[in-house]
């Protein structure tokens, strides 16, 4: 049964690219097959994996209904759905189809028709707009990653809200997997108490697994690899497969 998890954060430059990205790779790394989603107009995920954002096919024709969802693989072993900068115009134009919310549910149901995956991971854009939506009514569980910055706290309480709507009204099954923190370092005071105030807040729905401020996880994407590609043995490597760990338990 393949397990679809949406990763999403409203706010940006939270580390949810890179975790899309490397915990792909740590459960990869565990032998599971996993594809990628890039639902970010931005397109940053396909470019940190090596792809144009100019590929001919991409997640935006896909959603308009042109083709079916384009599946790259990679020599890694990964595969992945590109996007491409024009993906953010699919939010005004999508929005007289009816079903809107669904389009993405039904090619992915479409896919899995002639290919395997065990995990699907989607990359949210950072909004709660149309694609954002469309990934949510998707997906089995929610990833979330946080700063340990004191403003990182501000959002949850819109992201939890829209989780309700979204259970309430499009998919039932939708679950918060986990908050993971991110960016992490323990020699701030400021990290610390964030960290603590987050576990406090969402109790048992915080990953144990906390993803360190490490420069490796920065560099990876330049190169367009994942943290496993680029150094196997840096914090950022052991981070990810710990969190992989926590992640192949959800139920």
């Amino acid at each position: 049964m393949t397990k679809i998890i949406a990763v999403l954060n409203h706010k940006g430059g939270v580390g949810k690219t890179t975790t899309t990205i490397n915990l792909a790779a740590a459960l990869q790394q565990k032998k599971k097959r996993v594809l990628l989603i890039d639902m970010d107009g931005q397109a940053n995920l396909t470019e940190s994996c090596g792809l144009s954002i100019e590929e001919e096919r991409t997640v935006y024709g896909a959603m308009k209904g042109e083709y079916p969802l384009p599946a790259f693989e990679l020599g890694n072993g990964l595969s992945v759905v590109p996007s491409c900068l024009d993906l953010s115009a699919a939010e005004s134009e999508l929005i007289n189809e009816p079903g809107r919310e669904l389009i993405l549910k039904g090619l992915i149901a479409k896919l899995l028709e002639t290919r395997k995956f065990d995990y699907i991971l989607i990359d949210c854009p950072p909004s709660l707009g149309l694609l954002t939506l469309n990934a949510l009514t998707s997906a089995d569980f929610l990833i979330i990653p946080v700063q340990a910055q004191f403003l990182a706290m501000r959002g949850m309480a819109k992201i939890t809200n829209v989780i309700e709507i979204v259970k309430t009204r499009l998919n039932p099954n939708l679950n918060i997997g986990g908050i993971v923190i991110t960016q992490f370092d323990k020699r701030k005071t400021l990290n610390k108490s964030v960290a603590e105030l987050i576990s406090e807040s969402f109790c048992d729905k915080v990953f144990k697994t906390v993803i360190r401020d490490n420069v490796a996880l920065a560099e990876a994407p330049i190169k367009g690899m994942n943290i496993f590609e680029y150094n196997k043995n840096s914090n950022g490597a052991k981070d990810y497969m710990e969190l992989a760990k926590e992640v192949l338990k959800l139920k």
